[in-house]
C-alpha cells in the first residue's frame, strides 16, 4: 500500500514521506495509530504542510543545541569502572546507558541512552571514540575510556601481591644460612684454646729437680 506519513515512524520515514509499506503493517499499525494516511492529494499536503512546521521546529532546536549544549560534550572524555579477569577480558560489558549515565555525571547535561550512537556494547579495555545525537542533525563525539577497577586487571594484581623472589644480597644470604652451621660457629667461638702439650724435654728437667732435692 502507498502511504504518505503524517508523523515520524523512527527507522522507517519521516513526517511527510511517501513510501509502499506492507498491506499489514498500514492496516493494523500506521493507520489506525494516525501515522500514515492513503498517500491522496489530499493527505500529501496535509503531511507537507506538517512536515514544514516540523522542519521550522527542528532548525530551532538544533541551534538551541550547538550554542548551549554542544561545547559541553563534545570532545569530553569520560571513565567507566569494570571489573576484568584473566587476559584483561570484561566481566559483562559497557552500554549506551552506561555511557549517557557516565556523560551526564561529567557535562551535568541531561542525555537518554537512545542518544549514545553505540552500534554494540563494549567489550574491551581502553580508550574508544563515541557519536553522542544532541539532536537529529546536532552531533558530538566524546572519549570513553574503559578501565578496570582500581586500575589493574586481575591478572596484574595478582603479580603485584605475590612478586618474583628477587636475587638474595650477601647479607640477606647470610641471615639465610643454615642454622646448623651458625650453630656451630658460635661453639667454636665460644670453647678455650687447648694447653699447649709438655714436651720431653721439660719431662726431663722437672725429674732432674727432683733428683738433686733428694740428693
Amino acid at each position: 500500500m502507498r502511504v504518505v506519513f503524517l508523523e515520524e515512524v523512527e527507522g522507517t520515514a519521516r513526517t511527510g514521506d511517501v513510501k509502499n509499506v506492507a498491506d499489514g503493517f498500514a492496516r493494523n499499525f500506521l493507520l489506525p495509530r494516525k501515522l500514515a494516511a492513503p498517500a491522496t492529494d489530499h493527505y500529501i499536503n496535509i503531511a507537507q504542510a506538517k512536515a514544514g512546521k516540523e522542519e521550522r521546529r527542528q532548525e530551532k532546536v538544533d541551534e538551541e543545541a550547538r550554542d548551549r549544549v554542544l561545547p559541553k560534550v563534545d570532545g569530553k572524555a569520560v571513565e567507566i569502572e569494570v571489573r576484568v579477569g584473566e587476559q584483561g577480558k570484561l566481566f559483562g560489558s559497557v552500554t549506551a546507558r552506561d555511557i549517557a549515565e557516565a556523560l551526564q555525571a561529567v557535562t551535568r547535561v541531561e542525555l537518554e541512552h537512545r542518544q549514545v550512537d553505540l552500534k554494540e556494547p563494549i567489550r574491551e579495555l581502553g580508550g574508544h571514540e563515541v557519536t553522542i545525537k544532541v539532536t537529529r542533525n546536532v552531533l558530538a563525539t566524546v572519549t570513553v575510556n574503559v578501565v578496570p577497577v582500581g586500575g589493574l586487571p586481575a591478572e596484574e594484581v595478582a603479580e603485584t601481591e605475590s612478586p618474583e623472589a628477587a636475587p638474595e644480597s650477601e647479607a640477606e644470604a647470610e641471615l639465610s644460612a643454615p642454622a646448623e652451621e651458625l650453630i656451630e660457629e658460635e661453639i667454636l667461638e665460644q670453647e678455650p684454646p687447648a694447653e699447649p702439650a709438655a714436651t720431653n724435654e721439660g719431662l726431663a728437667d722437672e725429674e732432674g729437680e727432683s733428683d738433686s732435692v733428694e740428693k
